[in-house]
This record gives C-alpha cells, sequence and structure tokens, in this order.
C-alpha cells in the first residue's frame, strides 16, 4: 500500500472511527493524504485525527456527524469541505446491519439501515460529487459489499441498501464522469472487523459461507483499504462505474 502516495489528496473517510473506517483512515495517512475524518463519536474521531497527525505527519481534523439524521449528509458535506477548502476524494464507508430473517423484519429497522446504508451516503456522494465537478473532477468511492451483488440470508434490508448504492454510483459515474468525478464501488466479501467477527464468528454460520469462497477465508479490513487506495489515485483514471469485488471468488462459486 505504501506505494500509492495521495500527497497533496483532500479526503473524507466516513464511518471513520472503527472497522475498515479505521483502517482506511491509517492507509491513507500513511499514503500522505489530508483526511477529514467523520463518524458519530466526536470525542473517538478527535483521538483518532491526533494520533494519525502525530504518526504520519499529515494534515488530519475531525468532523463529527449522525448519517441518520435527514439533514447530516448536506452538512456534513459542507463542513468536510470547508475544513480544507474543498475535497479531492470521498471514501463513503459508514454503514449498519441489523442482521434477522425477513419474517422478523421490522418497518423500523428496515428504515434505519436504508437511511444510513443508502439515503445518506447517495445524498453526501450527490452534494460531494456535483462540488468536485465543479472544481475539476475527484473520486467518489463507495464501499459496498458482495450483498450488493448475491442475496444473502438474514440480510434483507441490508442487501437492498448495497444494491441500491452501488446502482446510486452508476449514476454518479454516469452523470459526472463527462466532468472528471470517477465513481466505483467496492464489494466485499465478509470482512474480519469486530463487527464481521459479530455477525459470523460461530463455525455453523461462517462455515457454509467460507465454502462458497474458492480462497477459504474472509477478507481483512487492509485488503479494503488497499483497494480503496487504489480508486482513490490517479493510478485508476480510466476506471469509473464499475464493482470491485473484494470476495476470494465468492461470486464466481
Amino acid at each position: 500500500m505504501t506505494s500509492i502516495r495521495l500527497d497533496g489528496k483532500r479526503v473524507l473517510i466516513t464511518g471513520a472511527s472503527r472497522g475498515i473506517g479505521a483502517d482506511l483512515a491509517e492507509s491513507f495517512a500513511e499514503a500522505g493524504a489530508t483526511l477529514v475524518l467523520s463518524g458519530r463519536d466526536a470525542e473517538a474521531l478527535d483521538v483518532q485525527a491526533r494520533k494519525l497527525r502525530e504518526r504520519f505527519g499529515i494534515r488530519a481534523e475531525a468532523v463529527a456527524a449522525d448519517l441518520s439524521e435527514p439533514e447530516a449528509p448536506r452538512r456534513l458535506a459542507a463542513a468536510a469541505a470547508a475544513v480544507f477548502g474543498g475535497l479531492d476524494v470521498l471514501i463513503n464507508n459508514a454503514g449498519i446491519s441489523h442482521p434477522e430473517p425477513v419474517t422478523a423484519l421490522t418497518a423500523e429497522a428496515f428504515d434505519e439501515v436504508l437511511t444510513v446504508n443508502l439515503r445518506a451516503p447517495a445524498l453526501l456522494a450527490a452534494e460531494i460529487g456535483s462540488a468536485m465537478a465543479e472544481s475539476g473532477g475527484g473520486s467518489l468511492v463507495t464501499i459496498a459489499s458482495a450483498a450488493a451483488l448475491h442475496p444473502l440470508t438474514e440480510h434483507y434490508a441490508y442487501s437492498t441498501s448495497k444494491a441500491g448504492i452501488v446502482m446510486a454510483t452508476r449514476v454518479l459515474a454516469l452523470e459526472l464522469g463527462p466532468r472528471g468525478v470517477r465513481a466505483n464501488s467496492l464489494c466485499p466479501t465478509v470482512v474480519l472487523t469486530d463487527m464481521g467477527r459479530k455477525v459470523w464468528g460461530e463455525e455453523a454460520k461462517s462455515a457454509p459461507m467460507l465454502a462458497r469462497i474458492p480462497l477459504g477465508r474472509f477478507a481483512v479490513p487492509a485488503e479494503v483499504s488497499a483497494t480503496a487506495l487504489f480508486l482513490a489515485s490517479d493510478l485508476s483514471s480510466m476506471i469509473n462505474g464499475t464493482e470491485i469485488p473484494i470476495d476470494g471468488g465468492y461470486g464466481v462459486s
């Protein structure tokens, strides 16, 4: 990952304080990016930004936001852009999951998942992508899921939300590509974060999924971060409107 440099790139990472988001923040800091870190826990974000500044000598600031709130995407887009005078990269990572069979699904849980996983990132990307188009271009990277491309039991709302944000990202690629803004999605299988281990930690549940992955294992956060770094960099300058699986071959089984 260190061979990819993002010096001078102003990057907003949502859901940055834990899991994949924390690994993204560290990886982008190591690559020299200028960071705006967002999430719900303002205190944790401030600590994280300070540690990244001290460790990597980069510029990093925190902007707390609760993306379940209706106006949060618009406010976050404006606040994040104001920190360093604009953005070159958005990593749309924040998300939630409430695994349950469809027969136990409630309207409240469905609405919460779609608000955080679809409505908020779609509106945030539209706001930031439009500003990027006005200022010469940029890269929008959506952290989606293999569940966006392949149905997964007990993930009705989650799969629906991730499929929706993949299509939203495609539309952004189509509309904003002519103005220099690239938009792409990453679709990892299970990633071994704390949340991933909580949901998939029992062998009875993980074994059937692992049996469908030719590489025989789940992903780790660094594998998502490495691909996000590539999409954020000029090395991917001709990649637009696509979904990149990070799934060990899950999609071909």
